[in-house]
């Protein structure tokens, strides 16, 4: 069921009221904390659901890559947190950790000496030089 917001212009409380579409559209909502009827619509947040296939065309997306640098790790930090957030899966601490690294500019080869535990076992990234 939608939550409606509202502002109280006597008390300037935020209100939050359930309704079903067609109970809103009779309803006189009132403050619930002074009373008043003198309540303010407000706008949320949408929140949009996007299905998997649309998650993933915005992945593959070029212009995600235009502003990309290889000299700006800040960048490359933004865009690895973009993807991560568009799968919608947990990557592990280990990733948030570098993802944190490159945003705040710590360059990748300094993220590799500092972690040298990532470059090391399976599927670690010498398993990229066999």
């Amino acid at each position: 069921m939608p939550v409606y917001e509202f502002r109280c212009q006597d008390c300037r409380r935020l209100v939050r009221l359930t309704y079903s579409f067609d109970e809103y559209e009779q309803a006189t909502p009132d403050c619930p904390h002074c009373g008043s009827t003198a309540l303010k619509r407000r706008i949320g947040r949408v929140a949009l659901a996007r299905g998997e296939e649309a998650r993933m065309d915005s992945l593959l997306d070029d212009s995600a890559l235009d502003n990309l640098s290889e000299d700006d790790p800040r960048a490359l930090g933004r865009l690895m947190r973009q993807m991560s957030q568009e799968m919608g899966e947990d990557l592990g601490e280990e990733f948030g950790e570098v993802v944190d690294r490159l945003e705040r500019g710590q360059s990748p080869e300094e993220i590799e000496k500092a972690m040298p535990e990532l470059a090391e076992g399976d599927g670690g990234l010498d398993a990229f030089d066999e």
